[in-house]
């Protein structure tokens, strides 16, 4: 791990620091997993439970304590506005995949992102049902369990190696036949970090997600010898006054230039 100086800590104490933290926050997410936990529905249809808090206060109290003059972004802490003059700055989704976690399903994690002006530069997802944990950090490659990961290489379309809302990668085929994909991932961070490890060629992101989804799993995709980026093409920015994002696609690179150019020439209505 490079000893890269930022604002008295080194790149690799905050690394140890994100490992031991996130590491922590899953083994008390599975805890308490398969438990009778009260659970409600935040704005719309967002389903929160008590462990998504307990696990965000778990990881608050690591990571904050540890760097108070760094930013803070959770999907389960009200939004504190100073994080937008943050050099750097923790995003944290205590559980991503809550639907799954209190449906008794393995496909969620615990998904931590750490962000130096807009882009992520160290990041840990972690997946304790099944005993994953992917981590990156920017220029030194993605594992999981500590074996390094790579995205899949090429530009063919496989539908049943491409995981996404049907509609959105119906758009990718060339016929109007059935098109089979691979089942559901529950979890966003997962689905996109199974991209990192080649589980799967393609993953989109339909366009309701947020910072706390995505930060984390975009650097281990990069990592990982894929991108992640907005149709478009663009890069995703992070730890801005908007959190929320649009249609996203990461795949490996030359299978991701595809998919952009596709797109580019027949645009989403």
């Amino acid at each position: 791990m490079a000893d890269v100086e930022t604002d008295g800590w080194t790149r690799a104490r905050e690394a140890a620091l994100l490992i031991r933290s996130v590491r922590e926050a899953g083994q008390l997410a599975l805890s308490l997993f398969r438990t009778e936990l009260k659970n409600w529905i935040k704005g719309a249809s967002s389903p929160v439970s008590e462990a998504d808090i307990a696990v965000n206060d778990l990881l608050e109290a690591r990571l904050r304590a540890a760097t108070p003059d760094y930013g803070w972004l959770s999907e389960e802490s009200a939004d504190d506005a100073t994080r937008l003059g943050k050099h750097l700055a923790w995003i944290v989704d205590p559980i991503d995949g809550t639907r799954a976690y209190l449906a008794g399903r393995e496909d969620w994690c615990v998904s931590v992102a750490l962000v130096e002006e807009a882009s992520p530069v160290l990041a840990a997802v972690y997946a304790p049902a099944s005993e994953e944990f992917f981590f990156a950090a920017r220029g030194q490659g993605a594992t999981r369990n500590d074996l390094a990961v790579h995205a899949t290489s090429g530009t063919n379309l496989d539908f049943a190696r491409m995981a996404g809302p049907k509609p959105l990668v119906q758009r990718l085929a060339l016929t109007a036949e059935e098109i089979t994909l691979h089942p559901r991932i529950g979890s966003l961070a997962l689905r996109l970090c199974r991209v990192a490890q080649g589980e799967l060629d393609v993953a989109f992101a339909g366009g309701q997600s947020h910072d706390w989804d995505l930060a984390a799993a975009n650097l281990i995709v990069q990592e990982a010898d894929g991108r992640m980026t907005a149709l478009s093409g663009d890069a995703i920015k992070y730890n801005r006054r908007e959190v929320g994002h649009g249609v996203l696609v990461a795949a490996g690179r030359d299978r991701h230039a595809r998919i952009v150019e596709h797109f580019r020439s027949r645009p989403l209505p």
